[in-house]
């Protein structure tokens, strides 16, 4: 048995120098090395903008959406869309434990775990799928994966239900990086709040922005928003086409006196929602693009041709301690929890 990078640039096929993630193609040979993990998979709760993009693709159809998933992982040797290049994330038991990493970490062979790096970058084997549920982006399958050393993780709580839990492990970055951002008095504006990550961000800018800050809720329709404004987490909601940035800038002006927003967090799982989030942003404000369906091009590009000095923030999918603050959000908020049963569990 062999000790791998952890990183696990071992595994890289191609291309040669590269990290896991980028890389074209990586070896799922589930053979492990001393300091890797392999984990029997139950779920994948694929990222939204990859599964939006999959369904898209497969009109629909289950049976087309389980050749697109068997084509990626066959092709590429992990979850890895190729249009959107974002992955997702997987609950399933510890299988296996290197002898490099035993009692060197708090897990051991049968423990309950979900992964908190992306699938773009989790070398995985899917054998079978079991079930599709579309309406919340998880699968089920029979397979395998392997845990890079530097792969962290998170063990499935006694309190709250795996699907459900993974649900929202698989966001957690959104609302821990809110809860980082927002400051007392500020105003918030949230795209995409009626979505998974939406609703988790608008409950901690709610509590960073405090009672003299301003919250304002932006989703696609008005049924959309008919659970949100039940939590009341907002104090402004905004019904818009996020892809339709200047209707989205006049209803944010409208609402804000012309003073636009300090934070925008974009969780809208589509493209082209770059400029409406940079024109609601006042001058030396933030910008937030959790949504991996971000083009980064144009959100630099578009800020220069608008000559619009704003801070914009990659979504980067981890932050310290970002797994507790979203399963907390849960045990806080007994209305969320409700919803999110409804909804995912």
């Amino acid at each position: 048995m062999r000790k791998g990078n952890p990183y696990g640039t071992h595994r890289v096929i191609e291309p040669k120098g590269v990290l896991a993630q980028p890389a074209l193609k990586i070896d799922n040979n589930m053979d492990i090395y001393t300091n890797e993990i392999l984990i029997d998979v139950k779920t994948l709760n694929i990222d939204s903008a990859s599964f939006t993009q999959i369904r898209q693709q497969a009109e629909g159809k289950e049976e087309k959406i389980k050749e697109i998933m068997m084509g990626i992982v066959e092709e590429r040797g992990k979850h890895h869309n190729p249009v959107t290049g974002s992955g997702g994330m997987l609950i399933g038991i510890v299988k296996k434990i290197g002898p490099d990493l035993k009692g060197k970490i708090d897990l051991k062979e049968g423990d309950k775990i979900a992964t908190l790096v992306s699938l773009s970058l989790t070398p995985l084997r899917i054998d079978e799928i079991l079930e599709i549920r579309k309406d919340i982006d998880q699968v089920d399958i029979k397979g395998r994966a392997i845990l890079f050393e530097s792969g962290i993780y998170a063990k499935l709580p006694s309190d709250i239900p795996e699907n459900l839990a993974l649900s929202v492990l698989d966001v957690a970055g959104a609302p821990a990086q809110t809860k980082k951002l927002v400051k007392e008095g500020q105003t918030v504006l949230i795209l995409g709040a009626a979505g998974k990550s939406g609703i988790l961000c608008l409950y901690e800018a709610r509590k960073a922005a405090g009672p003299s800050g301003k919250v304002i809720c932006l989703d696609y329709s008005e049924k959309s928003l008919e659970s949100v404004k039940k939590l009341n987490l907002a104090d402004g909601y905004i019904v818009a086409d996020a892809t339709n940035s200047l209707e989205v800038a006049d209803k944010v002006s409208e609402l804000t006196d012309g003073k636009l927003c300090d934070i925008v967090i974009v969780n809208v799982n589509i493209q082209n929602c770059e400029m409406a989030a940079i024109l609601s942003t006042k001058e030396g404000g933030t910008v937030y693009f959790f949504s991996m369906a971000t083009n980064f091009s144009n959100a630099s590009l578009g800020a220069e041709g608008i000559y619009k000095d704003v801070n914009m923030i990659i979504g980067n999918g981890y932050t310290k301690g970002h797994a507790e603050i979203a399963l907390q959000i849960l045990r806080e908020s007994e209305e969320i929890r409700e919803l999110y049963t409804k909804l995912y569990a």
